[in-house]
């Protein structure tokens, strides 16, 4: 069989077997002008497909003449908004040598025209803004997605959170193209084979742990992907997920601030766990005793984030409290001192005790959880007894 060489030309009609990351099918390399990348990213998952991308560029132009970068501006941040924190994919394009352009909108934005002409394929990886059809369609090969996903499953943009919220044990890769109206709805054009790759030690997965398996695998779907030409039209759907018999799809809606915000009534243990490693510290609101008014307390209600927390035995009669999920109350009597070594503790829906460590009253700083309790003025000042053992609970349940 001739193979020919060459910007352009048909490298060769022979089938080729795709790496592990993708669908297992046989195509022939289609033929492509030499491309000239407009790349849109932002954060880790972006860099590994750009870098990528660039290592492919220098060690064949005739396949990748160039590549342009575009991100957002960067932020205003901390106390005054005067520090800037600037976008991870930028310092890494600059390092790179590549052209970058900051943008926080489409709109009134022309793509740069090269000496060899206009960009002529769109990457869009982890980018956060929608690309318009106007680029899309300016475009000759249209424009091109990496999803760590096995689409349509966890469509959306925080799929690595929700994958590990969902408990799941394996996930994949998407290589789609950019669809003209919505996020993750383009063609599929190569996939992770079924039924995905094993998630590391799922019970413990943290995003950056999964963002370290997912990131490498991102890049070379695409890499390969541009080497086959896939975005060459006739493009053909290569997905398998919505075919097989598995689990519900998905939407892995963006992470708010409401997902770490405690359901006392409806979470188990696990899934206040579950989401403390996959979101971070968790909060909740509690009743704190505010000033007096005639004598008499004022309560107002004030956020608490739990920064540290497990669970414990079971504490002998403090059973009692398990029939109110997330009434905290202190192992001591009334009043509460600070140096009897006593402790917060919690149950949860599943009657499981929880001692809480640390936490952060609104307003103040993050302190050991009794300090905190009592210099809000959280604790009440009824104590239930046990034998005798005394048990103070909070004024009221958190919420």
């Amino acid at each position: 069989m001739l193979l020919f060489r060459g910007p352009g030309i048909l490298c060769g009609v022979r089938p080729l077997r795709y790496s592990s990351v993708f669908a297992h099918r046989y195509l022939a390399t289609k033929a492509y002008d030499p491309l000239r990348i407009l790349f849109c990213g932002s954060d880790e998952f972006s860099i590994a497909s750009l870098k990528a991308l660039h290592a492919e560029h220098v060690s064949r132009p005739d396949r990748i003449a160039s590549i342009d970068v575009v991100c957002r501006p960067g932020k205003r941040v901390g106390r005054g908004l005067k520090k800037i924190q600037e976008v991870p994919i930028k310092a890494v394009a600059q390092d790179l040598s590549l052209p970058v352009h900051e943008i926080d909108t489409f709109r009134g934005w022309t793509p740069p025209v090269l000496p060899a002409g206009p960009i002529n394929l769109i990457v869009a990886v982890s980018f956060g803004l929608f690309v318009p059809p106007r680029i899309i369609n300016g475009a000759k090969y249209g424009g091109l997605n990496v999803h760590p996903s096995l689409l349509p499953d966890f469509r959306g943009p925080a799929p690595l959170h929700h994958t590990l919220l969902n408990g799941r044990t394996r996930t994949g890769i998407t290589l789609q193209t950019l669809h003209l109206k919505h996020f993750d709805h383009g063609t599929i054009l190569a996939q992770t084979p079924a039924p995905g790759f094993d998630i590391p030690t799922p019970a413990s997965c943290t995003v950056p742990d999964l963002l370290n398996v997912v990131a490498p695998k991102g890049a070379e779907i695409l890499v390969a992907g541009i080497r086959e030409g896939l975005f060459v039209p006739p493009v053909k759907d290569a997905g398998w997920r919505s075919t097989v018999n598995d689990s519900p799809l998905i939407h892995a809606t963006k992470i708010v601030p409401e997902d770490r915000h405690i359901d006392w009534t409806n979470w188990t243990l696990h899934e206040i766990q579950r989401r403390h490693q996959v979101l971070g510290p968790l909060w909740s609101k509690s009743l704190v005793a505010h000033g007096t008014s005639d004598g008499k307390p004022v309560f107002q209600h004030r956020r608490v984030i739990f920064s540290g927390f497990e669970e414990v035995e079971l504490l002998k009669g403090c059973d009692q409290f398990s029939v109110v999920p997330g009434l905290p109350f202190v192992d001591g009597a009334h009043p509460i001192e600070l140096d009897k070594g006593n402790g917060v503790y919690v149950f949860t829906r599943d009657r499981k005790l929880v001692k809480i460590h640390y936490m952060k009253v609104e307003g103040e700083l993050n302190a050991d959880a009794l300090r905190a309790a009592r210099k809000a003025r959280m604790i009440g000042e009824r104590t239930f007894y046990s034998g005798d053992t005394g048990y103070t609970p909070f004024y009221n349940p958190l919420h």
